[in-house]
């Protein structure tokens, strides 16, 4: 029953589920996902972190980027029969369409200078 609380936890909030959607797009690390949201970088990284505890979401290190993706090979139950289906809902919520345009053009390279 815990496992299933902390899912449905990592569900209940606006921003996780608009990564969700985001990442939905293509992997994207913490300063594209911050440039989206408009928050705070420490406020993305516990949404992200608590997103991955549950195994929404894997991190892989590509050099000094740390990129966030679904995570497609799913172990926990819970996770592989939602994942799925958050991949339906919202999706034509204004919001979520307008974080999908901005995560096509979003660049890691001219956020972060370089």
């Amino acid at each position: 029953m815990r496992d299933l609380t902390k899912t449905f936890k990592a569900l209940s909030d606006r921003n996780r589920i608009r990564i969700l959607k985001m990442l939905e797009i293509k992997p994207l690390c913490v300063c594209e996902i911050t440039e989206v949201l408009q928050l705070a970088t420490s406020t993305v990284s516990k949404h992200l972190s608590i997103l991955r505890d549950v195994d929404f979401i894997i991190d892989e290190k590509d050099g000094k980027w740390v990129n966030y993706s679904l995570n497609e090979a799913v172990k926990k139950e819970y996770v592989d029969q939602l994942l799925p289906l958050v991949r339906t809902w919202v999706s034509s919520e204004a919001v979520i369409k307008e974080d999908q345009k901005k995560v096509q053009t979003v660049d890691r390279n001219k956020i972060c200078g370089i």
